[in-house]
């Protein structure tokens, strides 16, 4: 293999030259800077504790007091390097001439930092070997930082392009090709596009399916949801976010930190997909017969629908039950919902196992939004480290979670009342078949048609969701997580 790839190295296979390093690794530096130092120290606690890089990095950032622009490098290299683990691990294991799976777990992790450094991100070969040598020296060994040199030196001769001709040149199977370019699990590549040929058709699908793929590696926008009647448009505009087209609620913060703005520090504004504000505004826009009153959120951590529910309802004079199984996420509820709740607004949080609400509490409310646990398929893009995470097995945990919720939720709602169901998924098994087996069973439930009530910022119907009743969004086609949302009436 080695030999390989020196001829075609010599053969001049890569495209564009490269800056190479004409340091030795004696003379490189044995301290880490302290942006790769973070973005170390996360995707090992990623590997190691199952931990969720959302959550740690921006605590490990303030731990190492980096200013903004170290913050913004540390968030970039941590992120890309999960996302895109799977295409490193198989250029790695070509430039070192053996399995992946074969390199100590610290190396390995070094291996892939550098290996982002030098194919996804802006960086100058020299000083990504460099830093990465560092970093393996640090955190592991000198031993360890001359193989990460000697490594990192052939990843750097050849750019990304060339590379995933490279790992994919004996690669029949078009799914197992994109699953390595990509850098997704074969089972999610099959999945999504098992999904877009239900929803888009078969020619589409397969014109679409490695934009869609590529839609997960770029990072979703910083989108603000602007609760209705809590915050006027000048407020926002001030703040230096953008109106988005696709929601009429939705915003774009281009950079900053929105926990600087008082409007999302006191719950009048939120950090939300705009595929969720999509969602939950449809299920307040469908019409409605007889009272409109009490309205339920049966899943609600950490409450960022809640919060758009509740600023509806307080329009509306109606109130909010906010119900959650965990106490640890209904406690993130109340404090999102605090703006909503200083203006007014009747709410109530509530903790509990939701699949005995509708027992509890039979008839109860009019209109009902049920957030089902999934795999998050749709929100990919971001949630770096959950494509390596799932597996098939656990649909068959999660199916029946997800039918026992939605049973719940119609027990919960009153004859003539609203119920809508959503996942942060396309998968099939999670939406489609869930509502379908739950309107089998049922005599005295319907299928409403939710997309007439998905509406931009313009009030026109939002396209390409579906020839069927229900909705399905796209990151490649709407700029949203790929929210599944359908509407059920009781009877």
């Amino acid at each position: 293999m080695a030999d390989r790839f020196e001829s075609e190295r010599r053969q001049g296979a890569r495209s564009g030259p490269r800056k190479r390093s004409g340091q030795t690794p004696a003379q490189r530096a044995r301290q880490a800077d302290p942006a790769r130092d973070v973005a170390y120290r996360v995707v090992r606690a990623v590997d190691t504790e199952e931990a969720f890089a959302n959550l740690v990095l921006p605590s490990a950032i303030r731990e190492a007091r980096l200013d903004t622009r170290d913050a913004a490098f540390a968030t970039e290299l941590t992120y890309g390097t999960l996302r895109m683990q799977g295409f490193y691990d198989a250029v790695i294991a070509v430039a070192a001439d053996r399995p992946t799976a074969g390199v100590d777990a610290p190396v390995r992790d070094v291996l892939r930092l550098g290996a982002h450094q030098l194919l996804g991100m802006r960086v100058p070969d020299h000083a990504a070997v460099s830093a990465t040598v560092a970093l393996a020296r640090q955190h592991v060994s000198q031993g360890a930082g001359g193989f990460v040199n000697a490594v990192l030196r052939r990843v750097s001769e050849r750019d990304r392009q060339t590379w995933v001709a490279r790992v994919t040149e004996e690669v029949a199977d078009p799914v197992d090709r994109l699953s390595l370019e990509h850098s997704h699990p074969v089972w999610v590549v099959r999945a999504l596009r098992a999904a877009l040929i239900t929803w888009r058709g078969a020619e589409a699908a397969e014109a679409e399916l490695p934009a869609l793929l590529a839609a997960h590696n770029e990072p979703g926008p910083l989108t603000l949801a602007a609760r209705p009647g809590l915050v006027e448009d000048d407020e926002l505009t001030l703040a230096g976010a953008v109106p988005m087209d696709v929601a009429s609620t939705a915003w774009l913060l281009p950079g900053g930190d929105p926990g600087a703005l008082a409007a999302v520090r006191d719950g009048r504004v939120a950090v939300q997909d705009a595929g969720s504000q999509l969602l939950t505004l449809a299920l307040t826009a469908a019409p409605l017969e007889g009272r409109d009153e009490r309205w339920l959120d049966l899943c609600a951590g950490p409450g960022g629908k809640a919060g758009l529910l509740a600023a509806e309802a307080l329009r509306r004079g109606a109130s909010l039950r906010a119900h959650e199984v965990s106490e640890h996420r209904a406690e993130l509820v109340r404090h999102t919902l605090s703006g909503a709740v200083a203006a007014g607004a009747r709410v109530e949080v509530s903790v509990g196992d939701g699949r005995e609400l509708g027992a509890e509490e039979p008839g109860s409310y009019d209109r009902v939004l049920v957030d089902a646990p999934c795999t998050g398929l749709g929100a990919l893009r971001r949630r770096s480290e959950a494509r390596w995470r799932r597996s098939p097995q656990d649909l068959a945990t999660l199916g029946p979670l997800q039918r026992q919720l939605l049973t719940s939720a119609v027990e919960a709602t009153r004859p003539g009342g609203l119920i809508a169901y959503a996942t942060c998924s396309p998968h099939l098994a999670e939406t489609q078949l869930v509502v379908r087996d739950v309107l089998k069973a049922r005599e005295d439930l319907t299928l409403e048609d939710v997309r007439p009530w998905l509406r931009d910022r313009a009030g026109e119907r939002l396209g390409d969701t579906g020839d069927e009743p229900y909705a399905q969004l796209w990151p490649h086609l709407h700029g949203t997580d790929g929210m599944f949302v359908a509407l059920l009436r009781r009877g």
